[in-house]
């Protein structure tokens, strides 16, 4: 089994700045940046700061690989994932690399694969990880955990063998990590919270201590996420209520500072990812004929925030 000894992290915002600071402090791997453009140019011999740290990370042209990477980490925003972008990944890949995408939502590992060949693909989510971007600088007070696991497509010895290698790397970088038997009932979990922590924390402008400490703010967003343990229900995913309330746990061990990205997306008059979440339940509700009428309030909730907040209004 052939060791991860280089990784290119696609993505510099909190997610993958944290990453790439743990690999950086805890292993010897060689881990770099991939960017083209304007942000080579900001990436290439500059600083980010991680926890009050300085680092310097190497930044790679996917036009100019002279090999593959072992492993690809993509940590990008949902509708930065374009073609080209989908190409740049490509370009840093070989026969053996594994792609791993910690991305939210469950498109980013289809469009990779068929990008870069799905057997290449290691289905995962990233959970609990508090990371914080403000003026190029990055805090996080925990790394959460990285849980993957094998595509049913794409199970058996092989596929065992590149999970232990992603493992053993992780394991080397620090970053908390677990093997999990059922990755998809597991993706359908992580896109539970995200559809009821971020979208509720970026209505309500609320950090994670509001929902915490107040029992109103945990009402809404639990009423987003039933919504998708309905659907899950109906397309043969293993969700219960009680994974709700497994989620409530994980959050209360969260810093009460920390914020969602789609609340700080909003706070930056960035575009949010609700597309991914409020726009597909919807769209898979109404597939299923499954009622999802506190997304779809949220969905528009939030698009005329995003509208207001970008002067859209006439």
């Amino acid at each position: 089994m052939n060791p991860i000894k280089t990784i290119a992290v696609f993505g510099a915002g909190a997610m993958g700045a944290a990453y790439a600071g743990l690999f950086t402090d805890n292993s010897d791997i060689r881990v770099c940046f991939a960017a083209r453009g304007d942000r080579f140019a900001r990436l290439d011999g500059g600083t980010i700061k991680v926890n009050g740290k300085d680092y310097t990370i190497p930044v790679v042209h996917p036009d100019r690989i002279e090999c593959p990477f072992d492993f690809v980490l993509v940590a990008l925003k949902h509708h930065h994932l374009i073609e080209a972008v989908l190409k740049d990944i490509e370009a840093l890949t070989g026969p053996d690399t594994l792609v791993l995408s910690v991305m939210n939502g469950l498109e980013s590992e289809k469009l990779l694969g068929r990008a870069c060949g799905h057997e290449k693909i290691v289905p995962a989510i990233a959970v609990g990880i508090d990371a914080v971007h403000e003026n190029n600088c990055f805090t996080y007070a925990n790394p959460g955990k990285i849980i993957f696991g094998n595509d049913p497509a794409h199970a058996g010895a092989v596929a065992d063998e590149r999970l232990e290698r992603i493992k053993i790397a992780l394991d080397m970088g620090g970053i908390p990590n677990e093997i999990s038997p059922d990755i998809l009932r597991t993706m359908w979990w992580k896109f539970m919270v995200n559809v009821g922590v971020n979208q509720a924390s970026a209505v309500l402008g609320a950090p994670y201590r509001v929902f915490q400490n107040l029992p109103e703010a945990r009402a809404l967003m639990v009423s987003l996420m039933q919504e998708v343990v309905a659907l899950a229900r109906h397309r043969g995913i293993n969700l219960e209520p009680c994974d709700i309330d497994q989620w409530v746990a994980v959050l209360n061990t969260l810093s009460p500072d920390g914020k969602t990205s789609m609340l700080q997306d909003m706070e930056a008059n960035r575009k949010t990812e609700v597309e991914i979440f409020a726009g597909a339940v919807e769209n898979m509700g109404k597939s299923d004929a499954i009622p999802t009428p506190v997304n779809s309030i949220f969905l528009n909730l939030i698009r005329v925030k995003e509208k207001t907040t970008a002067g859209e209004t006439g």
